[in-house]
């Protein structure tokens, strides 16, 4: 079975663009080496806590966004926090967790109840987005279940690892 290096996803509440366009979903890739090292070089990043080098790296790796087929820093900068945190969590169970997490946090997702409709607004649909194919794994029959509180549980970008 071949390595999944792509896995799509919906934001929580999705990147509203300068024409009023709302963009929720989209295609994460797997980051390499580079794309954690890259912007550690960039001039505006104070070293590897600086809350920028977070933003750095997810436009790196976010390939789209709803049409977007280019997404630079400005649209990640331009993300609802739900939004932000979202993929952050994303990236870290893609990249570090195990298929048990990854699916506990589509599962989590499904669950989430919509984002609050705007006053004037008909309620939208949420767009249909099947997640990318991902190796599967045995379930370990000692392993808990994915916890509730996924932050505290997925090692934030950026941070030194040892």
């Amino acid at each position: 079975m071949p390595l999944a290096t792509e896995y799509a996803f919906v934001l929580p509440r999705g990147y509203v663009d300068r024409h009023g366009d709302v963009h929720r979903t989209g295609i994460m890739r797997l980051a390499t080496a580079r794309d954690e090292l890259e912007p550690l070089r960039d001039p505006t990043v104070s070293g590897p806590d600086d809350p920028r080098l977070t933003v750095l790296v997810l436009a790196r790796v976010v390939s789209t966004l709803g049409s977007l087929e280019l997404v630079t820093p400005h649209e990640i900068e331009g993300l609802f926090t739900a939004d932000m945190a979202f993929l952050q969590d994303f990236y870290g169970v893609i990249n570090f967790g195990t298929q048990e997490e990854y699916e506990a946090l589509l599962a989590e997702q499904e669950q989430a109840p919509p984002p609050p409709t705007p006053v004037g607004a008909a309620p939208q649909a949420l767009p249909a987005a099947a997640p990318a194919a991902v190796p599967t794994a045995a379930p370990d029959a000692d392993s808990p279940p994915a916890p509730a509180n996924r932050r505290a549980q997925i090692e934030e970008m950026g941070a030194v690892r040892r």
